[in-house]
């Protein structure tokens, strides 16, 4: 059997991770410019919880393990706080979204890291082309039958947090037409998207040491998929989102992430497990929430009739429902920013919007950063 913490903490703690761009003061274009500034994290507050990445234009963060989005919204302000004052001391500038609008994955350099550089061997070019950014959120549960349940129940919900959190319109310079060309960029990867069905932890454990035992994969991180269980942490860790250019978008759907995984352990407890869905149909809502965001018109799985719903519409009705779990775990006022952004547009559409004003990637690019570092 696979290792585990689960149960070892409390239940519902909550991790979120994000990847921010180095960017040129002036240019905006992209910088290879995070090991200088890993060189002095590694001595400040922040030395465990900045760290690289594939590529040396990334800079990773996490937050600590915190007992409410509350906690986690502080930490994550304090962590883009310092980080971008180390790369303006650096003659770069933080920035966050989850593709770059007109930077290319050609010019970058691979991150100087055994991990990354076998990484490299292994996946060739599409590896290389993996110039993506993106924000992963962190949720304890308690057992680990309750973390494959969990993550079954959660997979229908991909689709609507994918619409929610879309902010990769450009890709190469381009516009895309796609809400998450992101989404579509690291579809590429080998064991990621929509996760297998297990019957059982076991079931799991048992895959993965065989992956592991035949060389298939190095250990179960690399097992890439939307949502994934994190056994060394003791959680269930939700992948699917794009990176989010403001810390309250990143924050928002860390509460809607929370109170997700509280309201199916709570129908878990009261002997209503997770429903499993056809894997073709969560794929094909998730493609429609890539390609049109908030607008998508998603299959409505959970009525289990057969009719279309706009993403926009699945979030309210899952939100009306999440509100009084928010309450209860003190992150009221985090999740009603998600409203916010149903009615104001998701990082994608702001994107855009800039965009359509001059036609200007540059300009888009400079929001971004100043967005990004608005803390």
């Amino acid at each position: 059997m696979l290792d585990h913490r689960f149960g070892d903490g409390p239940p519902l703690t909550v991790g979120v991770e994000e990847e921010y761009m180095l960017v040129d003061p002036t240019s905006f274009d992209l910088v290879s410019g995070v090991e200088p500034l890993l060189e002095i994290a590694a001595e400040g507050p922040f030395a465990e919880q900045l760290k690289p990445e594939l590529m040396q234009c990334v800079l990773e963060s996490g937050t600590v393990v915190c007992e409410t989005v509350g906690q986690a919204d502080d930490d994550l302000r304090a962590i883009r706080r310092y980080a971008a004052g180390l790369a303006r001391d650096h003659d770069m500038r933080l920035g966050a979204a989850a593709t770059h609008p007109f930077s290319l994955y050609e010019h970058q350099k691979i991150t100087a890291r055994d991990r990354y550089r076998m990484l490299i061997e292994m996946l060739q070019y599409v590896a290389r082309r993996e110039l993506v950014f993106g924000m992963h959120v962190h949720v304890a549960v308690p057992t680990p039958e309750a973390a494959l349940q969990v993550m079954e129940g959660v997979l229908i919900e991909l689709p609507v947090l994918l619409a929610l959190s879309t902010n990769s319109p450009f890709w190469r310079g381009e516009a895309t037409g796609l809400q998450s060309t992101r989404a579509m960029i690291f579809a590429a990867f080998p064991r990621s998207g929509i996760s297998p069905r297990f019957e059982s932890y076991q079931d799991y454990a048992e895959a993965v040491g065989f992956m592991e035992a035949t060389g298939a994969i190095g250990d179960y991180t690399h097992l890439w998929w939307d949502v994934r269980p994190h056994p060394r942490f003791g959680t269930v860790e939700l992948r699917v989102m794009d990176a989010q250019t403001r810390v309250e978008d990143t924050v928002a759907l860390a509460a809607y992430v929370q109170c997700l995984v509280k309201q199916i352990l709570d129908e878990i407890d009261a002997g209503r497990p997770p429903v499993a869905y056809n894997r073709m149909l969560l794929s094909e809502n998730k493609w429609l929430a890539a390609r049109y965001g908030l607008d998508a018109p998603l299959m409505d799985l959970a009525a289990g009739k057969r009719i279309k719903m706009a993403a926009r519409t699945l979030a309210r009705r899952r939100l009306r429902e999440l509100r009084p779990i928010a309450r209860q775990l003190d992150c009221a006022h985090q999740l009603a920013r998600v409203e916010w952004m149903i009615e104001n547009g998701t990082g994608a559409q702001r994107q855009l919007q800039v965009w359509n004003a001059n036609r200007d990637l540059h300009e888009v690019a400079e929001e971004l950063a100043d967005a990004t570092e608005a803390v």
